[in-house]
C-alpha cells in the first residue's frame, strides 16, 4: 500500500479513508477473509493517529464490510458484498489457494511488467470504459499466454469452462491440456439454470469474445453482454472477456463486459497482436491485485517476464497516437478486403453458401447449405496452396463452415482462391 490521504481535500482524512478502503474490497483487491494490517501499521501508512483508524474501522464494521476475530484481527467480512453489491464476489482467495504451486519471489523488481506500460494502458483502456490502476495489469506475452496463467495460476484441475459454441478454445486447448472440462452453452432464455445445473459446486469460469467472436464474427448487443454479465455475477462464475479484436471494428462498439464489473467478477485480456505485430507478443490482463500477483508469480517462474524492449515499443505507439492512427488506416485496409471478398461471394456463392456481412476484423464464417466442409476438402485445397479454418476444428460435428481469413493475402490471391475453393466445392 503506497496511498495517502489528501491533507488538501475538502473532504476530512477520516472520510477519504473509509472511501479507499471501500473501494479496494469493491474493486476485489481485498477479498472475503483478506486480513487488515494492524491498527498501528494503518495509522504509520495513513500518517493519522491510532484513534482514526479506530473511528475507520468501528465505521466500516458498522456498515457490515469488516469484521474482528478475537485474538486474531479484523478481516473483510463474508457479507461485504451483499452490502456494496447485493450479490457476492467470485471467492478469488479460494482460486488462489487451491493451486498447489508455490509462489516465490523472483527477485525482479516489476514481475506485473513494464510501469510505464501499464500506466498508460490505464488511460487507453478509459477508451473502453474501464476504470483500472496499475496494480490491476500484469502484461503478458500474448492472450494465448494470458489463458495459459489462467488455468494454471487459479483454476483446480476438473473446473468448468463455460464457453459459447462454437469456440476459440476448441482449436488451441490451454483450459483442457490443464485438466479443465469445456462445456459448450448457448446465451439462451435458459441460460441461468444450464449454467446452475452444470456447475453445481464446482469451480467454474465463463470464457467469452463479445467483440468480433473467433470464429463466427458476430458481435453482442449491449443487452446480451449485461445479460451475460447479471448471470454470471449471480451464480458467482468469473468471466474471461477475451477482447483482442474490438479495435477492428468498422463502426463503434458496445461497451466491455469489464466496463459494467465492480466486483471485480470480470477478467479482461486485451493485446496488441492483433493490431500491431503478432512478433512483439505483448497482451495484458486486467483483474483484482490479489488474481495479478498470483499470475505474476507465476509468469516470472515461467519466462522471467515479458520482452523490456516489447513493452517499450507498445508503450511509445500508444502514448505517442501512433497506435490508433495505426488502427484507423488498418481498419479501412481490412473494410476494403471485406467488400471485395463479400463481392466476390455474392457472384459465385450465393446459390450454395450464407453468411454475414463482416463487422469487422479479419473473417467470414461461411456456411455451405451441405456438409461439404471435410478432411478431404480440406487437404485438396492445402494442396494447391489454399489454407482454409474448416468449421470442425471449432465443433467436431460442423461440416458446413468455414472460417475466411481476407486479412493477409493480396486482393489477386483472394480472388484465386475463393475461384479454388468454388472449383473444388463444385465436384
Amino acid at each position: 500500500m503506497h496511498w495517502k490521504p489528501d491533507r488538501q481535500s475538502h473532504l476530512t482524512v477520516h472520510v477519504q479513508i473509509v472511501e479507499w478502503m471501500k473501494t479496494r474490497i469493491e474493486r476485489g483487491d481485498w477479498t472475503v477473509g483478506t486480513k487488515l494490517p494492524t491498527q498501528r501499521h494503518l495509522a504509520v501508512q495513513f500518517e493519522v493517529n491510532r484513534s482514526t483508524i479506530n473511528l475507520v474501522l468501528d465505521e466500516l464494521k458498522a456498515d457490515g464490510l469488516l469484521e474482528s476475530k478475537i485474538g486474531s484481527g479484523t478481516f473483510v467480512a463474508n457479507n461485504s458484498w451483499n452490502v456494496l453489491l447485493d450479490k457476492s464476489q467470485p471467492n478469488w482467495q479460494h482460486s488462489l489457494k487451491s493451486l498447489s504451486l508455490e509462489s516465490r519471489a523472483i527477485g525482479y523488481s516489476e514481475p506485473q511488467g513494464s510501469k510505464k506500460l501499464r500506466s498508460i494502458l490505464c488511460e487507453y483502456l478509459k477508451k473502453r470504459g474501464i476504470e483500472t490502476a496499475p496494480e490491476n495489469i500484469l502484461i503478458v506475452s500474448g492472450a494465448l499466454q494470458a489463458l495459459q496463467l489462467i488455468a494454471v495460476g487459479l483454476l483446480e484441475e476438473g473446473a468448468i469452462i463455460f464457453q459459447e459454441h462454437p469456440s476459440y478454445l476448441n482449436s488451441i486447448h490451454p483450459f483442457q491440456s490443464a485438466g479443465m472440462r469445456m462445456i459448450p452453452v448457448q446465451r439462451d432464455d435458459n441460460l441461468t439454470n444450464t449454467l446452475r445445473v452444470a456447475k453445481r459446486k464446482r469451480q467454474s469460469l465463463f470464457y467469452c469474445v463479445p467483440t468480433l467472436h473467433n470464429p463466427t464474427g458476430r458481435n453482442w448487443t449491449i443487452e446480451e453482454r449485461k445479460a451475460l454479465y447479471s448471470t454470471c455475477k449471480q451464480l458467482q462464475i468469473p468471466i474471461i472477456e477475451d477482447d483482442v479484436y474490438h479495435e477492428l471494428l468498422f463502426e463503434s462498439s458496445s461497451p466491455a463486459l469489464k466496463s459494467f464489473d465492480q466486483s471485480g467478477q470480470v477478467l479482461y485480456v486485451g493485446s496488441v497482436s492483433k493490431t500491431l505485430s503478432p512478433g512483439l507478443r505483448i497482451g495484458w490482463i486486467v483483474a483484482p491485485e490479489p488474481v495479478i500477483q498470483r499470475l505474476a508469480d507465476i509468469k516470472m517462474q515461467t519466462d522471467y517476464g515479458s520482452s523490456a524492449f516489447s513493452q517499450e515499443i507498445v508503450a511509445h505507439w500508444i502514448a505517442t497516437g501512433l497506435y490508433e492512427s495505426h488502427i484507423l488506416q488498418l481498419r479501412e485496409q481490412l473494410k476494403l478486403r471485406a467488400t471485395f471478398v463479400e463481392e466476390i461471394l455474392e457472384q459465385q456463392f450465393q446459390h450454395i453458401a450464407t453468411w454475414e456481412k463482416s463487422e469487422g476484423g479479419f473473417y467470414i464464417w461461411l456456411r455451405f447449405n451441405e456438409p461439404i466442409v471435410n478432411k478431404a476438402l480440406f487437404l485438396n485445397l492445402l494442396k494447391k496452396n489454399v489454407l482454409i479454418n474448416p468449421g470442425y476444428i471449432y465443433d467436431t460435428s460442423d461440416l458446413h463452415h468455414i472460417r475466411l481469413s481476407y486479412a493477409y493475402a493480396s486482393l489477386e490471391e483472394l480472388k484465386e482462391g475463393l475461384n479454388i475453393l468454388m472449383e473444388l466445392t463444385r465436384r
